[in-house]
């Protein structure tokens, strides 16, 4: 499938079944959200959490409860235009489905965070080589040793990705990437991952093991799957995220969220 398709085309390919995958790379300019999906009871917990915890749960936008829309972003259909969601039920992942419709519920309430997809796309545009772009995989993520805040039952070690750069290019990605708080931000580490609790970069948590080179340092960011961790100390009844790499894209242009 091109990826040269607006947000809605995207979005109608995601609700037709003819897209499932991936979204790195599609629509370009625009940006793409994590989502996580709660009951009512657990929302405000869940809200609290995200704004002691802005680098790694930066909440783009909120639903009411028992509205799968969220008109900010676009034209959406939560419950359809995401390729692929995770299904949990006291904290374990007991599913991963294409379609939320038949799971859907009055009481349920939307929340959309930004993605380091759209900062990706910053870093190309100045030239610079993101790993897992170049080499067609999803961006390798592992899980830290760093504590998040706690807010009611939401807790949990912070989640990371890791995009590998030769040193002057690192600083310049910490430029660009600070522009974009409402995506991740700048790193929140850079070099020896053992400092921050990850044993083998070739083995991640999540996503794909890219190539790093014997000049390059690992950089890594804040990720929005750190809410799926929170969710297994929560162990709400029921909830549903996105599977990591595939995202809500949305009409929202990334230029829009840059403060520089």
């Amino acid at each position: 499938m091109s990826q040269i398709l607006s947000p809605r085309e995207l979005r109608q390919a995601i609700r037709s079944g003819e897209h499932r995958g991936n979204t790195s790379g599609f629509a370009p300019g625009f940006v793409q959200c994590n989502i996580v999906i709660l009951a009512a009871d657990y929302a405000q917990d869940f809200l609290r959490f995200c704004q002691l915890n802005p680098k790694p749960c930066p909440l783009v936008a909120a639903g009411e409860p028992g509205d799968p829309t969220l008109p900010l972003l676009g034209d959406i259909d939560i419950r359809t235009d995401v390729p692929s969601y995770r299904v949990f039920r006291n904290g374990v992942m007991t599913e991963e489905l294409p379609d939320i419709t038949s799971l859907w519920r009055s009481d349920l309430v939307s929340f959309a965070l930004g993605c380091s997809f759209s900062f990706e796309e910053a870093l190309v545009a100045d030239g610079l080589e993101v790993r897992n772009v170049s080499e067609g995989v999803n961006v390798p993520m592992y899980r830290t040793n760093i504590d998040c805040a706690g807010a009611g039952a939401f807790s949990g070690k912070m989640v990371v990705s890791m995009r590998p750069f030769k040193a002057a290019d690192a600083i310049r990605a910490v430029q660009i990437c600070t522009r974009f708080p409402s995506v991740h931000g700048a790193p929140i580490h850079l070099g020896d991952p053992a400092l921050i609790g990850i044993d083998n970069l070739q083995a991640p948590d999540y996503g794909d093991a890219v190539s790093l080179g014997d000049n390059e340092l690992p950089l890594f960011w804040a990720c929005g799957v750190t809410p799926q961790v929170a969710l297994e100390t929560a162990a709400p009844p029921f909830a549903i995220t996105h599977s990591p790499g595939c995202m809500l894209v949305t009409d929202l242009r990334n230029s829009q969220l840059a403060v520089l």
